[in-house]
């Protein structure tokens, strides 16, 4: 039997309805899309002010397939007889480093201003020559189909580079880690499982200190051990070692020293005996809470302000060139220094030849072994690097531009970091300029201080460095480094408090200086340039309208100096200590240095000073020893900037960037006849009446221009180029 159904009117008329209703609601939402399209577009709306220039590609690093082709010509070469595994032995010649060669500035200079030839393109080549007990630095070139290559080391260095200058490798890390299992670790298995909970889960990790010895030659390095838990560094478990390890053969590495729990020990039969008639006070296992984690300690609640382009970004970058309104600069990332920038104009007039990381440098205080002389130089174990991807949103704005690098150092073949490199411009949240009003006139005028950030961050063992490069519209470039990461710290014992904060149960963060040192090489209307300096001093005057009253009244104090030997050194208290234990060669212990620019004095320090501290293959004092004239010369300012870190309970987790910085501020002094930003669309300006007129005023317009972003996909590779010990046992 069927029954047929008849359908409410009433329901009937509703459906209808809701179909009308949802075929409008579905027209309005493609019209306001539509309508917001243009708006949200990641075009330009505004032209750029410049042309990208591919010359400047003199200056761009070296591509992989550059990389290849240096490679595979010097494994041709049969006289050298290089090795290109990771595992390579001390003993064994190894390709260690490709890495591009500058060409003169001259010829560069020329080749820029359409006078010259583009220069050959040539790369550097470092190669231990284990076999031979030498160090040696290769020209090859040209880059599109080398032919040749030339020993530079004495043009460069005017010395022989021993071989115990090199820093150590992969291949020489697995021999040590090799020695670290059968002679520390099999033969302290009841000290290591009671004192440190090692078992066949858990294990210490080590962490090296340096320099490596007390004299040139040595090669003995202390290294501190610690639990393998998150932020290894703020782990210490009070067991230090020193490693002999001069020979380039592993036979004759030995452990010359022991420390445990504040005592040293001649050897580890010695340490032994001591734990087991309990002449040694015993350090006793208990777990430590994770308190290095980064893990967030609570759920997030919402996203923090973002930034977009909403009418396209301002800014241009095509190889290794970048265009930013009246901005123009090429750029590189060198394995050893990290950032550099070249060519640098503002309104197309060159006011910079170089601008670049040189070195960063961090000096301890503790009473144990491992950092009682800790000096790091990290262009020796490579700034740039340990650039690795940037995380987006994070690191850098998320819709800021990124740039992959390639490198080849100890590694073998070319290396790729994704967006190891980000470019943005940034509100820096504060006004550029600004004046509301005053007694006679009603009106506001002002700026928002918008510029460019050329970024890149790099993690070096513990500590993390953020490098800033930033171009102002008023014609000034910063250049600014921040220190994040994890603190380097010791084991607690009596005593260590004079060195430094507890931090955590038996754990000291110590003390120590940060010196980061800056090339500057300005061409400012051309490469004859002086050096002048401005000061002030009070005089006595005697006022003119009342003689026989006086008043201490500023007055403005110039001197040109006219020799390399005129200097000046940090004079605050905490440098003075270390400026008298600081070998002369130092570039860091100068505050500023100006010198005669010279092609063969490229860099303030270098690969080897690390390793022969005492005998440098770069001695920077020798750069101002000649005392030239920097009177009408093109010259290069040697600038150190830094600050002194007293860890504290705040620093647990890890270290913030804030108070934790320096950097180098180039202003121009009057170079233009006034301020250059007065020119830029981004000014402002209003009086009573006209508060919501666009005319000179585009923040009254900004209600009718919103639109959302169009976001792209979060993506990560960072961990991809990660060096891992385990990967070559």
């Amino acid at each position: 039997m069927m029954v047929e159904g008849k359908m409410n009117p009433l329901a009937k008329w509703a459906l209808v309805l809701l179909g009308l209703l949802s075929l409008i609601l579905n027209i309005v939402l493609i019209g306001i899309h539509s309508s917001r399209a243009p708006k949200c577009s990641r075009e330009r709306i505004h032209p750029l002010r410049g042309r990208h220039d591919d010359r400047t590609l003199v200056f761009a690093d070296l591509t992989r397939e550059e990389y290849m082709k240096v490679q595979q010509y010097l494994l041709k070469q049969k006289d050298l007889a290089i090795s290109t595994s990771q595992i390579t032995k001390p003993s064994e010649n190894f390709l260690f480093l490709i890495e591009l060669s500058l060409p003169k500035k001259a010829e560069v200079l020329a080749y820029l201003d359409e006078k010259g030839t583009k220069p050959v393109r040539e790369a550097t080549a470092v190669v231990f020559h284990g076999a031979k007990g030498y160090i040696k630095e290769y020209v090859v070139g040209p880059l599109d189909n080398p032919a040749y290559h030339r020993d530079v080391t004495k043009e460069r260095y005017q010395v022989d580079v021993p071989i115990n200058a090199r820093p150590v490798t992969i291949g020489e890390y697995v021999l040590v880690f090799r020695l670290f299992e059968t002679e520390i670790f099999s033969k302290l298995e009841k000290l290591l499982r009671e004192s440190f909970g090692v078992d066949k889960k858990k294990t210490l990790n080590a962490f090296e200190q340096m320099p490596r010895g007390v004299r040139s030659g040595d090669r003995k390095t202390w290294v501190s051990f610690f639990r393998d838990m998150s932020g290894m560094y703020i782990h210490p478990v009070g067991f230090e070692i020193l490693l002999h390890h001069e020979s380039l053969n592993m036979s004759q590495w030995r452990i010359e020293k022991l420390f445990y729990n504040g005592k040293y020990f001649d050897s580890v039969e010695e340490l032994q005996r001591a734990y087991d008639n309990g002449s040694v006070k015993k350090i006793v296992y208990k777990e430590s809470p994770d308190y290095g984690s980064l893990k967030p300690r609570s759920k997030p609640l919402q996203i923090g302000p973002q930034q977009f382009y909403s009418e396209g970004a301002r800014y241009s970058v095509s190889n290794n060139h970048v265009l930013y309104l009246d901005w123009s600069f090429a750029f590189g990332l060198s394995s050893l220094t990290g950032m550099k920038v070249f060519d640098v104009r503002f309104k197309g007039e060159r006011i910079a030849y170089e601008l670049s990381v040189q070195e960063a440098m961090s000096v301890y205080g503790s009473v144990t072994p491992g950092m009682i002389i800790t000096k790091f130089l990290d262009s020796s174990i490579g700034i740039g690097r340990f650039a690795h991807e940037l995380v987006r949103g994070v690191d850098c704005p998320y819709q800021a531009t990124y740039v992959d690098t390639y490198r080849y150092i100890d590694a073998p073949l070319p290396v790729r970091f994704r967006n190891s490199i980000c470019i943005f411009e940034h509100n820096m949240g504060q006004p550029l300029r600004r004046h509301f009003a005053d007694f006679f006139h009603n009106n506001f005028g002002g700026m928002a201080n918008s510029a460019l950030v050329f970024r890149t961050i790099t993690a070096i063992g513990n500590y993390d460095y953020m490098w800033d490069f930033i171009f102002y519209q008023s014609g000034s470039v910063e250049v600014k480094v921040h220190a994040t990461g994890y603190i380097s710290s010791s084991y607690l014992l009596p005593g260590s408090k004079t060195h430094g904060h507890q931090v955590a149960e038996n754990v000291l963060g110590n003390i120590h200086t940060h010196f980061i040192h800056f090339k500057v090489d300005l061409d400012v209307l051309g490469v004859k340039n002086v050096f002048q300096t401005k000061d002030m001093e009070y005089m006595n005057v005697s006022l003119p309208w009342m003689p026989d009253h006086y008043a201490m009244i500023p007055k403005l104090v110039e001197k040109q100096l006219k020799t390399e030997k005129v200097f000046f050194i940090f004079i605050q208290l905490h440098y003075r200590g270390f400026l008298r234990w600081s070998p002369r060669m130092f570039a860091c212990r100068y505050k500023v240095a100006v010198t005669k620019h010279k092609d063969v004095e490229q860099t303030s320090s270098n690969l080897y000073n690390q390793n022969n501290i005492w005998t440098p293959a770069v001695d920077f004092s020798k750069y101002i020893e000649d005392n030239e004239s920097i009177e009408d010369e093109d010259l290069v300012a040697w600038v150190t900037t830094g600050f002194l870190h007293i860890p504290h309970a705040e620093d647990i987790p890890n270290t913030v960037t804030v108070g934790n910085g320096g950097g180098v501020l180039l202003r121009p002094h009057n170079y233009f006849d006034e301020d250059p930003s007065i020119h830029s669309a981004d000014s402002v300006y209003f009086e009573p009446g006209s508060e919501d007129s666009c005319e000179h005023n585009r923040m009254a317009c900004l209600t009718r221009d919103t639109c959302s972003p169009n976001l792209e996909p979060f993506s990560y590779h960072g961990f991809d180029g990660v060096m891992n010990f385990n990967d070559w046992n």
